[in-house]
């Protein structure tokens, strides 16, 4: 039997695990619980081991596998991963509802990997805003002409009373050379650009396109990292900066039923 006859479009058959590129964290389960609309998150790799009966039980909330339907699944709930709000999360299996398709009732999205370009494509059947009735036609060839791909979300720390201070201290000194008319030009924050009036957006809630050098710096130091389906165009893909490109990477690891046994272990034991 084909790879292609396995239907796992570009996973590895049995179970694996999900390594960010850009902040080597492993995608995981949030708390390991298996509630419907649970999301997914990354999280520190919990355990090193790729040896199937080797792993501790409590970190199957970081292996995934491909059904037989085609669907991406957590190993610790068995749940299929449904897209909700952009936010990847697990999804009971669910009665038809009408009108059908609709937010609650839905076929799940087929999630799929690409080794070459280790990027993972999320392909939708019905749009997945699930407009009304009256406005799906409208909507059709915004939905179908984008390219939907996993990524990781940058997380900043927390500004500190230091950080403001040195920024003050840097503006008051930068004063005199501007009686001059040598304003030295300075960059708004990404908190600047979206605290400053009625726009009051989180990081994850940033544009790709839109987000600048500065809001590309990850250097918060808690553990988690949010991550996110994003609808992009061709041409947003192309221009994409290397850390977005990064972020949106993905190394698929495939666990093994066994442990290997290399020729110097043969000849160690006899």
């Amino acid at each position: 039997m084909s790879d292609a006859d396995l239907r796992t479009y570009g996973f590895p058959p049995g179970y694996f695990i999900i390594k960010n590129v850009a902040t080597g964290r492993l995608l995981d389960v949030e708390s390991d619980l298996i509630e419907d609309g649970t999301p997914l998150i990354l999280w520190p790799e919990t355990e090193t081991s790729l040896v199937e009966d080797m792993r501790k039980p409590e970190s199957n909330n970081q292996v995934f596998f491909i059904d037989t339907s085609g669907a991406l699944c957590s190993r610790s709930s068995g749940h299929a991963i449904d897209v909700e709000s952009d936010r990847p999360v697990l999804r009971h299996r669910r009665p038809v509802s009408h009108p059908f398709p609709n937010a609650y009732s839905h076929p799940p999205p087929r999630f799929s990997y690409d080794p070459a370009t280790q990027l993972i494509t999320v392909a939708f059947v019905f749009d997945p805003s699930y407009p009304s009735s009256g406005d799906r036609e409208a909507a059709l060839s915004i939905w179908r002409d984008k390219t939907y791909l996993l990524t990781s979300i940058p997380l900043r720390k927390p500004r500190t009373l230091i950080d403001d201070a040195s920024e003050l201290l840097t503006s008051a000194l930068s004063v005199p050379f501007s009686l001059f008319g040598h304003t030295a030009p300075t960059s708004p924050r990404p908190d600047q650009v979206f605290d400053s009036g009625d726009i009051d957006l989180r990081e994850d809630e940033i544009l790709e396109q839109e987000r600048s050098e500065e809001g590309e710096v990850d250097d918060s130091p808690e553990k988690w990292r949010q991550v996110r389906v994003i609808g992009i165009a061709k041409e947003d893909g192309q221009i994409a900066g290397e850390e977005a490109k990064k972020r949106r990477q993905w190394i698929v690891v495939p666990l093994r039923a066994h442990k290997t046994r290399t020729a110097a272990s043969v000849e160690i034991a006899r």
